[in-house]
C-alpha cells in the first residue's frame, strides 16, 4: 500500500547514490547479492538474539535492494538481474520469521509458521498474477521501473519492513506482531485473488 509513496520519497537520494556507485564499477547484480548476504546475516543476528544489530544490518540490506535497480537502470536492465532480485527478495522475507522462530522456539515457532504461510499466500498470488499479466502484455503504470507486473496490496514491502523493524525493537512481542501482520496479509491475499479472477475471467 505504501510502496509507491516510499519509492517516490526516497528516489532522489537513491538515484544520486546510484550514480556514484555506477562510477565505481560496482554492478547491479553485485549489489543484489550483497543485499541478500546482509539479509541472511540479519536472520542470523535475530536467531542469536542480537536484535538491534539485526535492525542496522537489515537497513543496509534493504538499501542495497533499492540501489540495485537504480544502478541497473543507468545501464541496461536485464531479465536475469530482475529474476535474481525478485528471487532473493522472497528468500530474505522468509528468513526473518525463521530467525525469530530459532531464537525462541517455544514462544515464536507457531506465530512464525503462521506468518510464513501468509507470506506464501502473498507471494504466490503476486507471482501468479505477474505471470499471466506478462502473458497478456499488461503493464502497471504505477510501478514502471519494476521487472514484472507489480500488483499492490495492503501489505507490500514497506509495510513488511516496518513490521520487521518493530519486531527487532520489541522481540518479546514477536508472536502478537506476527499474527497481526499475517491477518493483514490475509486481506492482501483475498484482494489479489479477487482482482486476479476479475481481471483474467
Amino acid at each position: 500500500m505504501l510502496d509507491r509513496f516510499a519509492t517516490a520519497l526516497l528516489r532522489p537520494a537513491v538515484e544520486g547514490l546510484a550514480r556514484f556507485t555506477a562510477r565505481t564499477g560496482i554492478t547491479a547484480n553485485a549489489i543484489t547479492v550483497a543485499g541478500f548476504v546482509l539479509g541472511m546475516l540479519t536472520a542470523v543476528l535475530i536467531a542469536t538474539q542480537n536484535h538491534f544489530q539485526a535492525l542496522a544490518v537489515m537497513g543496509v540490506s534493504r538499501l542495497c535492494d533499492a540501489l540495485d535497480g537504480a544502478v541497473a537502470r543507468l545501464h541496461t536492465p536485464s531479465d536475469a538481474g530482475g529474476f535474481l532480485d525478485i528471487a532473493l527478495d522472497f528468500l530474505f522475507y522468509a528468513s526473518i520469521p525463521l530467525g525469530f522462530a530459532v531464537s525462541a522456539p517455544q514462544a515464536n515457532a507457531l506465530a512464525a509458521a503462521t506468518l510464513l504461510a501468509a507470506f506464501v499466500g502473498t507471494a504466490s498470488s503476486f507471482l501468479a498474477f505477474a505471470t499471466l499479466a506478462a502473458k497478456r502484455g499488461m503493464h502497471n503504470t504505477a510501478y514502471p521501473d519494476k521487472s514484472i507486473y507489480f500488483l499492490g496490496g495492503l501489505t507490500e514491502g514497506t509495510e513488511t519492513l516496518a513490521f520487521f523493524a518493530v519486531m527487532c525493537v520489541w522481540p518479546q512481542h514477536f508472536a502478537a506482531l506476527a499474527y497481526t501482520f499475517a491477518a493483514l496479509c490475509a486481506v492482501t491475499i483475498a484482494t489479489r485473488i479477487w482482482w486476479g479472477w476479475r481481471c483474467f475471467a
